[in-house]
């Protein structure tokens, strides 16, 4: 769940990135990823050779503040009276049960993505998208990676809010979409450049 896990993760990651360069000769240019995903395609690019030279990525709902949250407040009862949490979660759309341990949750605080300020690819531009109604992470924490990645000379960062929005973006996936294609869109063209997006657009009320 924490530093262990990432690792595991990122080799995970490596192994589909060759295979798809082998079989195919694809390279990657766009990267896209949420919540945990996300931490773990930041380090991947942080990390990888092949991540040095991805274009762009789109960091959905990623948390910063590896220490703030509530897990272990929401699973204590289950850690004091079995020594472990059943978490139920949606995966892709079908329900997963993974075995979370007070270890697991000291790990994943152990987590530090300050790197993200000295190692990240300075060549590579972001995206980052975050509903205003997460519960889960805190929306300031997409604050916290515009100003990272923002004001560098050899790339842009670009952030948008979705109003009302929780963690998983429920009802609000096609503003996702067409937020992530029309980045993309612009990328290509060279236009991005660091704000918010739609900086001047006058919104629909």
């Amino acid at each position: 769940m924490g530093e262990k896990g990432f690792v595991n993760d990122i080799e995970d990651i490596n192994a589909v990135v060759a295979y798809l360069k082998a079989e195919y000769g694809y390279r990657v240019d766009l990267a896209i990823g949420h919540s945990r995903g996300s931490i773990v395609g930041m380090r991947w690019l942080a990390s990888a050779p092949e991540g040095q030279d991805v274009l762009g990525y789109v960091n959905v709902s990623a948390r910063y503040r590896m220490k703030l949250h509530t897990y272990y407040d929401r699973w204590r009862e289950g850690f004091e009276k079995a020594g472990f949490f059943l978490w139920k979660v949606r995966v892709a759309g079908k329900q997963v049960v993974r075995r979370v341990t007070p270890e697991h949750i000291r790990d994943f605080e152990e987590a530090d993505m300050s790197f993200v300020w000295t190692k990240f690819p300075q060549k590579t531009d972001v995206l980052t998208i975050h509903g205003l109604g997460d519960m889960v992470v805190p929306p300031f924490d997409a604050t916290i990676y515009a100003r990272a990645f923002s004001n560098r000379p050899t790339a842009t960062h670009t952030l948008h809010y979705v109003e009302k929005a929780d963690h998983n973006f429920i009802g609000h996936f096609d503003e996702v979409v067409n937020t992530i294609v029309g980045w993309w869109d612009q990328k290509i063209k060279g236009k991005v450049k660091d704000g918010v997006w739609l900086a001047g657009v006058k919104p629909k009320l």
